[in-house]
């Protein structure tokens, strides 16, 4: 089974609104690693991450990630051990044993990485995609746009009609 790794700025764009639950349209195992859960410091999505974590029993832990820190952090030019240095730690864990490895992340550096690596990557609105696909309303699907755009992420216009595109090409799909 793919294990899916999230990072701290889907958790906290999707937490901010309450949102979370549309990370379980991925067939996958959720892993939310204890440094990317350590940047979630703003409320209210520090506390609906720890309940999300609880009522979904989210994986919390990867043995494989310590094997590969000091090289994510030659990876990324890094000093020390934080979230994105465990995220691509457990890209280079898993495809290096060819298994397959997912990413969720907005931040370009780790997701730019995590690909080039051989994961499979996506961001907040590939979650809200997903969700779509999954049977999520397409116009629920535009407001989780408008309320993760107007709560944090602020989108460009183009990512925003780029996001609407893609949950009508989605919904079309269904």
């Amino acid at each position: 089974m793919t294990r899916i790794f999230l990072d701290a700025t889907t958790l906290i764009a999707l937490g901010t609104i309450g949102e979370l639950k549309q990370l379980t349209s991925f067939t996958g195992e959720l892993v939310i690693l204890p440094t990317v859960q350590n940047e979630i410091t703003t409320e209210p999505a520090q506390t609906n991450v720890n309940r999300f974590i609880d009522q979904y029993a989210v994986e919390t832990t990867d043995p494989a990630v310590q094997d590969r820190v000091q090289q994510a952090k030659e990876v990324l030019a890094e000093k020390e051990q934080n979230g994105d240095v465990s995220l691509i730690a457990a890209v280079l864990a898993y495809t290096a044993e060819d298994r397959p490895v997912g990413v969720v992340s907005d931040d370009q550096r780790v997701r730019t990485t995590a690909r080039g690596l051989g994961a499979t990557v996506t961001g907040t609105v590939g979650v809200i995609v997903r969700a779509v696909e999954e049977g999520l309303d397409r116009e629920d699907a535009y407001t989780l746009i408008n309320q993760i755009d107007s709560h944090g992420l602020h989108m460009t216009g183009d990512l925003r009609e780029k996001a609407y595109s893609l949950i009508d090409n989605a919904a079309e799909s269904t």
